[in-house]
């Protein structure tokens, strides 16, 4: 028995950074010890993580507390998958030096929408409790609000590192700002949760659930937190804004490229979070690269078709490679490539928005003036480009599009 729950503590707690040795020791243990009465009482665990719609898409960043709630639901106990469609209204700037935009309804409601698929992507869709936190914060009475923020002061607030800073610059917080960490911590009040995962910067929050959950009698959750993923440029935290993201639903050749166009060291941090190896492999792969014995580009391979795999199986991770080692290391021409027929010309802005389902003109005007866009091998310049024969298309570095032109044939 006891062996089995070391195993789960083992496990659960790789990776882990509470950002204080003696504090991550505390939660390791308060784990062990919750496991233990959780077994003589004959439950699970209750596990929960929240996630608030404010785009449509789920990254890798993402993927490291849904992975850690995955091996919660393998161990036997119960997960909680949180949209924070409340939350996401008010905005967490926990992770900011500035405000954040308050979302509207309407936003949140269309993000929120994809959010259920991409996250059962990586959890057991049979034993993944999916819930939506408007459904009690929009309900709460304001005399019970009251009552929760009587637990905090506004002290423990402006001594946030964020916070501090932008009242040293003299920059405004908005009053709704203080009111993020509350409502997060009335999540863990109204599930009455053992356990909250998050990322480091959502620490403060989740310590203020604990203190809510004491103030009512309830076991405070065991705070288990982790780093935030280094984007695809190796600088800015994964995010979409930054537009340095893998997102969980991207086409498998999308996912493998992006990877292999990492840096050696960002590959080294991605490894401990968004894959399935256990540590005795992450170790082994690290030591290999650490020490020049290996060609690290084998490591981000296997890296790679790994995240495929994981999303898309691995039949689209073994082509993903394939067409990877086919247009960037044997310089070939690509199989699969899409062929488009078109009965006249086409302005270069018109064929990416409309052959390549670029999303906006405007964002297919960067895409040249970053160089992104070639023609039969040759770079785009020009906005006002046209296409007026049969040509290749390239879109980035993983996009081809065959365009023939009827009039030219």
């Amino acid at each position: 028995m006891q062996a089995d729950i070391d195993e789960q503590v083992r496990v659960i707690m790789n990776g882990a950074d509470l950002g204080d040795t003696d504090l991550k020791n505390a939660m390791e243990t308060a784990l062990r010890e919750r496991l233990v009465e959780c077994r003589k009482e004959g439950r699970p665990l209750r596990v929960y993580t929240g996630y608030d719609p404010t785009n449509p898409d789920l990254h890798l960043g993402h993927s490291i507390t849904l992975r850690k709630m995955r091996q919660f639901q393998d161990f036997g106990h119960e997960v909680y998958f949180v949209i924070g469609s409340f939350t996401a209204l008010v905005g967490d700037t926990s992770d900011k030096l500035s405000g954040r935009p308050r979302k509207t309804t309407e936003e949140v409601t269309a993000a929120m929408e994809s959010y259920v698929d991409q996250g059962l992507r990586i959890l057991d869709r049979e034993k993944t409790k999916v819930v939506y936190n408007g459904d009690w914060l929009s309900k709460l009475p304001l005399s019970e609000f009251i009552s929760v923020a009587s637990y905090f002061t506004v002290q423990q607030f402006i001594v946030r590192d964020n916070f501090r800073k932008r009242l040293d610059r003299q920059d405004s917080i908005g009053l709704h700002e203080f009111f993020y960490a509350l409502l997060q911590a009335y999540d863990a009040l109204h599930l009455k949760t053992d356990v909250q995962l998050g990322a480091t910067e959502q620490l403060f929050n989740i310590m203020a659930g604990r203190k809510l959950q004491t103030a009512h009698g309830i076991p405070p959750s065991i705070c288990i937190t982790f780093p935030v993923l280094v984007g695809t440029d190796g600088k800015s935290r994964m995010s979409k804004s930054e537009r340095n993201y893998v997102g969980i639903a991207e086409p498998p050749t999308e996912q493998y490229g992006k990877t292999m166009s990492i840096s050696d060291e960002t590959m080294l941090n991605w490894i401990k979070y968004v894959t399935r190896w256990p540590p005795e492999k992450i170790g082994e792969y690290t030591d290999l690269v650490r020490n020049n014995k290996t060609n690290p580009m084998e490591i981000k391979k296997k890296l790679a078709w790994e995240i495929v795999s994981l999303y898309h199986g691995d039949n689209a991770a073994d082509h993903s490679q394939a067409h990877f080692e086919q247009i960037h290391q044997q310089r070939k021409r690509p199989d699969d490539i899409k062929v488009v027929e078109l009965v006249q010309p086409i302005g270069i802005v018109e064929a990416l928005t409309d052959v390549a389902k670029v999303k906006s003109r405007s964002e297919a005007r960067r895409l040249i003036e970053g160089g992104g866009v070639r023609l039969d091998g040759e770079t785009v310049i020009s906005i006002d480009a046209k296409i007026s024969k049969s040509v290749l298309l390239r879109v980035g570095k993983r996009r081809f599009f065959d365009i023939v032109i009827a009039e030219s044939s």
